[in-house]
């Protein structure tokens, strides 16, 4: 039983940091959605709403993590890869009827400074995804530095088309970029490769 309120006192935080960040999501928002009772709060999470929070967002990133890193190995051409991110963000938009985005994201609007922790997590978190997808493209053959701008335009593209998909509630707007993103991921690689042929004749 114990274990069951300190999931639901998770699950709660997850869903009001996603939908109110850091500084719209009080305590007692969380004990009300969750109906847990404030002692079971503080003995699970003695450090309070801060070690919630940062326990959290840890656990979102992680889940983004492990998910951006199978399907960007799922494919060999990372151009189809990313495409499928961008069907899967949409999915992801569609289901919870536009209502939820990027999981730090409000965190790091909201920029809750005073919370170093928390910061830090935000910032590695950013640049953990950033690394995968630049990754993928150096495996592919796309040259580092080049690889390092399509993995930033992916991150900040798909970070921008959910705040746009969920102002407009439509996902077309993911549908028509992943098109144009996963063309130009293409032409990075084909060009990768004719300069591994050139150098290879050499």
């Amino acid at each position: 039983m114990a274990n069951d309120t300190r999931t639901r006192i998770l699950e709660t935080t997850a869903l009001l940091l996603r939908q109110r960040g850091y500084h719209g999501t009080s305590l007692n928002d969380i004990l009300s959605a969750s109906g847990a009772p404030r002692g079971s709060l503080y003995f699970h999470f003695p450090g309070g709403k801060d070690q919630l929070v940062i326990e959290v967002t840890r656990d979102s990133v992680d889940k983004v993590t492990q998910r951006l890193g199978e399907a960007l190995t799922a494919e060999r051409n990372p151009a189809v890869a990313v495409h499928h991110i961008y069907q899967a963000v949409g999915h992801m938009l569609e289901e919870n009827q536009f209502t939820l985005g990027c999981p730090i994201a409000p965190v790091v609007l909201d920029s809750p400074t005073d919370v170093p922790e928390l910061a830090e997590l935000c910032r590695s978190a950013f640049e953990q995804w950033i690394g995968l997808l630049q990754q993928a493209f150096v495996r592919a053959g796309v040259p580092e530095r080049r690889a390092h701008a399509l993995a930033l335009l992916v991150e900040s593209s798909l970070e921008g088309l959910m705040v746009i998909a969920r102002a407009t509630r439509d996902r077309a707007p993911l549908r028509a970029v992943a098109d144009e993103v996963a063309a130009l991921i293409e032409g990075a690689v084909l060009a990768g490769e004719v300069r591994q042929r050139a150098d290879a004749a050499v």
